[in-house]
Order: C-alpha cells, then sequence, then structure tokens
C-alpha cells in the first residue's frame, strides 16, 4: 500500500514538472538570434507606471539564426548605460509574444562562439 502511494507520489512529480516545462517552453522559447552590438544605440527616456523618467537605450541590429537567415531586431537594453560597443548577444525572439529575451552576451575571447 505504503509503495503505491509513493510511485503515484513520484509519478504526479514527474507529471507536474513535464507540464511546467512544456508550459515555460511555449512561453519563453522562440528562435536564437545572434547579433553585435555595433552601434551605442538611440537614448530614450520614457516613463514608469509612476510618471518617473529613467534613461534606456534602444537598438536596432540584424541578427543571425543558427541556419544564417537575418532578421531586424529592435530591443532596449534595459540599462541606463548603452551596451559594450563589439560585444556579441544572444536573443531569443518569440513569435507568438513578439517579444526578445537576452542571453548571456559573451566576447570573442571567451571559449563561447556563434555558430
Amino acid at each position: 500500500m505504503m509503495k503505491k502511494v509513493l510511485v503515484g507520489l513520484v509519478l504526479l512529480l514527474a507529471l507536474a514538472f513535464g507540464g511546467y516545462q512544456l508550459v515555460a517552453v511555449l512561453s519563453y522559447g522562440g528562435t536564437t538570434y545572434y547579433t553585435k552590438v555595433t552601434t551605442g544605440g538611440e537614448r530614450i527616456s520614457p516613463q514608469d507606471d509612476k510618471g518617473r523618467h529613467y534613461t534606456d537605450y534602444r537598438y536596432h541590429l540584424t541578427g543571425y539564426d543558427e541556419k544564417g537567415h537575418s532578421r531586424m531586431l529592435d530591443f532596449n537594453a534595459n540599462k541606463a548605460r548603452p551596451l559594450k560597443q563589439g560585444a556579441y548577444l544572444k536573443l531569443v525572439y518569440n513569435t507568438k509574444k513578439k517579444a526578445l529575451r537576452a542571453g548571456k552576451p559573451w566576447t570573442a575571447s571567451t571559449s563561447r562562439s556563434a555558430p
């Protein structure tokens, strides 16, 4: 009896974890693009919900997927300073949300490389 309850609990946890992973892939997954920061970005000053202004930088860069297809990527840095010129970025474009999500930046001197 105890063994059946334990097996059922393990199966329930595995099913819940699998569902969570499926939601994560559908919500946050997408096509990965690689780009290099070649400009200082356009300085913008949007407002938050309370009406306070903050500094951000908007970029319009060409990104390339793993097959070499290009796409114009428009995104904000979400930083009060411009991104480092020459830095490589890994961006994930979600077609359902029409949004970009940034991966970790890297430089050409690190062991990671763009495809």
